[in-house]
């Protein structure tokens, strides 16, 4: 049986991470594909976190192996000038810049395979512009 395909957005990925409340289970049930910019997102905030002394220097390398054996699973798309132009774009809504990366990444990536795609987002802002801009969204993130 066919995975089906789905967006992986940090949001998502970091409250797994870190162990947070509501992190989405069950991840291995979708074929994923993320931007190349998750495992940066990832990367900065242990590192972050590591030197607030949120995270300790074990936690950290445990988190980043965890971060690196999860990402293998990942098809990971490189940001490109066409991503990037894209994202500088309207795209209805008021994003931030690596967010606009991250859906405009989902979007062009349904278009150019032909397959839909399901976006994973735990952020609100971003499930409403990747529905506005056609894309199914799960979980819908609580008010």
């Amino acid at each position: 049986m066919d995975r089906r395909r789905a967006y992986l957005d940090s949001s998502v990925l970091l409250r797994r991470l870190l162990r947070q409340p509501g992190a989405l289970p069950g991840l291995s049930q979708w074929a994923l594909v993320a931007s190349e910019l998750l495992e940066v997102e990832a990367r900065r905030t242990l590192h972050r976190l590591c030197a607030i002394q949120a995270l300790s220097e074990a936690d950290l390398a445990v988190r980043s192996a965890e971060l690196h054996t999860f990402l293998a699973a990942v098809d990971q798309v490189p940001i490109s000038k066409i991503i990037l132009n894209r994202a500088g774009g309207p795209l209805g809504g008021s994003l931030k810049a690596l967010d606009a990366i991250h859906l405009v990444t989902a979007m062009l990536w349904s278009e150019s395979s032909g397959e839909s795609i399901v976006f994973l987002t735990h952020d609100r802002q971003l499930a409403r512009s990747a529905s506005t801009n056609g894309l199914s969204v799960y979980p819908w993130p609580e008010p």
